[in-house]
């Protein structure tokens, strides 16, 4: 069975697997060793000789790395029924998941995004900075590209801006290469493209800071990534949640002071929790 491509260009899963080898930089041998097949059996499924059990095809896109997505796709092109669901974004059990990893890092600023990096939910202390922002970057899906980079958005409060961008433009690279994806390519090619290649002035001493400047003070801020362990749900292992963290004692301060500002201001599907 083929199935027809991004471009309506026709895969067969054979192709679809020799695609994610040659992303991965393994030679078929490598892949049939891993896999504990035989590298025969590789390249005969990877020719179109031999049509490959669901089995054979997830223990293959295992050991390749092969996004939850992904792995349906390769199913659907061998003949096989999809084996991962995908549940809506407000799907109460997600969003309670999501909002207690959100929750509990208060009162410093949290938030989750998808694969095309639009906003899912965020935590209050960073809906203090949504407060900051021109309404019109708040219009769903709220993109968290478009807002870190607009001058309307982050972009005026931002004083490291270069390094930012820089660390936006490897940040996306990475995730294109390891799981290409055509909406947040096309984004790329506008708003980072033009980035250089390296951070922009001087790194700090062991991670580089975000520096913003609110209510006439720098706050700087470092922060983590964070995904959900071993996922069965293509939406759940899609989802990233950024937490930030100050990188001195003002900027700790700064979060210690409650908010004046109560709004929960909504995101692209879902709201401040």
């Amino acid at each position: 069975m083929d199935l027809v491509g991004t471009l309506g260009r026709v895969f067969t899963v054979g192709e679809l697997l020799r695609q994610w080898r040659h992303r991965r930089g393994i030679s078929p041998l490598d892949l049939a060793i891993a896999a504990d097949v035989s590298a025969r059996h590789v390249s005969l499924v990877e020719t179109g000789k031999s049509r490959p059990s669901a089995e054979m095809v997830l223990r293959l896109a295992e050991q390749l790395g092969v996004p939850l997505r992904d792995r349906n796709r390769l199913l659907l092109a061998a003949g096989h029924a999809p084996r991962y669901g995908e549940r809506p974004l407000d799907d109460d059990v997600l969003k309670q998941a999501i909002g207690r990893v959100l929750g509990a890092h208060e009162p410093f600023p949290a938030l989750a995004f998808d694969r095309s990096w639009n906003l899912v939910l965020a935590n209050r202390a960073f809906g203090r900075f949504l407060d900051r922002v021109d309404p019109d970057l708040l219009r769903p899906p709220v993109n968290l590209l478009r807002l870190g980079l607009d001058p309307r958005g982050f972009a005026g409060m931002v004083v490291n801006l270069a390094d930012v961008r820089a660390m936006f433009r490897a940040r996306v690279g990475r995730q294109l290469a390891t799981a290409p994806d055509p909406d947040l390519a096309a984004l790329f090619e506008e708003l980072l493209a033009a980035a250089p290649e390296g951070v922009a002035g001087p790194a700090a001493d062991v991670v580089l800071p975000m520096v913003l400047r609110v209510d006439g003070r720098e706050l700087r801020l470092f922060s983590t990534i964070t995904t959900f362990g071993t996922p069965t749900d293509i939406t759940l292992e899609e989802v990233a949640i950024e937490s930030y963290y100050p990188a001195d004692d003002e900027t700790a301060t700064y979060f210690d002071v409650p908010a004046q500002s109560t709004s929960r201001p909504s995101t692209a599907r879902g709201q401040v929790w």
